[in-house]
């Protein structure tokens, strides 16, 4: 018997942000860390929509928040203060960023 993958995923707070660029997302580096998460992150919204993004581990970002672009999230129709299950991407194909 082979052993299992376990799957890490958390609900956080998607944040929109001006500093951040387009097609990047910023997260705490404790919170990467939990989540395996190493250069790209998976945000899945109301197991609808799904955005991947390059991430960057920012001290000053809650453990429990995302930064992402915010016309970005703007044009996806994402609204700040979103709760969104938040993971490393479990397939690399069809990557927007």
């Amino acid at each position: 018997m082979g052993s299992a993958v376990r799957i890490r995923e958390r609900r956080l707070r998607i944040r929109r942000r001006d500093e951040v660029p387009r097609g990047q997302a910023r997260m705490n580096p404790k919170a990467m860390e939990y989540l395996g998460i190493r250069d790209r992150v998976e945000i899945v919204v109301g197991g609808k929509k799904r955005l991947v993004f390059r991430v960057l581990g920012l001290d000053s970002v809650p453990e429990n928040e995302v930064w992402c672009n915010a016309d970005e999230l703007r044009e996806q129709g994402i609204a700040d203060n979103t709760i969104a299950a938040v993971r490393a991407p479990l397939a690399t194909t069809g990557v927007r960023a």
